[in-house]
């Protein structure tokens, strides 16, 4: 399949409106309804899941945008100016991530309300919305995949962030279709799982898993120089968060819950 659109579908005041941030702007949507769905569910007011949203925006706009200047931090100390123009692309999932983590964790911490049943809530919102922003990956291609003579490639003709005329791997496809397989996981799962944070858990557990295969396929495996023998920087980042995210599972599931347990028991 050959792409040739152009990323920027217009300009209003003299910046581009790209399909990137209109696709990220709908994956936000698509992630606060959906949080809201399943907040109502859980007993939890839809006045939180505002707050608690507008602060893991800010904190995942913060995050994600400073991780992906930091990689590139060649390239935008000589272009100063492009720090801000989130409307060109160049999101760093991960950044987002833990950004938003950082966010909320303060907005619980001051409301004292639990952290751990409002990433319940979010988790299936937030992994679908990263489905709906991979679009604009897609279309944009800042997120292409290396080189491949398979017959479902995608080549770019008429962007700047991928190599012009060459079929690529469809990475943020890859990343979508298992994206879709995990929310059909947490959707059976939901409201069966204890404590609360294991749904969240398991979602960073199953995510961080499919990332780290399909980074052998990203752009990173010919543009960017490995960081640990093979490894690219976001095999690193995915084998961490998986490492963390089945940790904590184990210990909130076992050695926590058996705290609680021996608490509970009569004198």
């Amino acid at each position: 399949m050959t792409i040739g659109i152009d990323p920027i579908i217009g300009h209003l005041g003299g910046v581009g409106i790209a399909w990137h941030g209109i696709m990220m702007a709908l994956g936000m949507v698509t992630g606060i309804v959906i949080t809201l769905y399943f907040a109502r569910k859980a007993g939890i007011k839809s006045e939180t899941i505002y707050a608690v949203a507008l602060w893991g925006i800010i904190g995942g706009m913060i995050g994600t945008r400073l991780v992906h200047v930091l990689d590139n931090l060649d390239y935008y100390a000589s272009h100063a100016g492009k720090i801000i123009a989130i409307w060109d692309g160049g999101m760093a999932w991960y950044g987002g991530l833990f950004g938003g983590i950082v966010a909320v964790w303060i907005y619980t911490r001051v409301r004292k309300i639990s952290m751990w049943q409002i990433l319940d809530v979010a988790a299936l919102g937030t992994i679908l919305g990263l489905a709906v922003g991979r679009i604009g990956c897609t279309l944009n291609g800042d997120a292409c995949g290396s080189p491949t003579s398979l017959p479902w490639a995608i080549t770019y003709i008429n962007t700047p962030y991928a190599p012009y005329g060459i079929p690529t791997h469809p990475a943020p496809v890859y990343e979508i279709i298992w994206i879709l397989i995990i929310s059909v996981v947490l959707w059976r799962l939901w409201g069966r799982l204890r404590p609360p944070g294991s749904l969240f858990l398991l979602t960073a557990a199953l995510y961080s898993a499919g990332r780290f295969g399909i980074s052998w396929v990203r752009n990173t495996t010919w543009n960017e120089p490995a960081v640990l023998g093979p490894f690219h920087q976001a095999h690193i980042i995915s084998l961490v968060l998986f490492i963390v995210a089945v940790f904590l599972l184990f210990y909130r599931k076992t050695i926590l819950e058996r705290k609680t347990d021996c608490h509970e028991q009569p004198m």
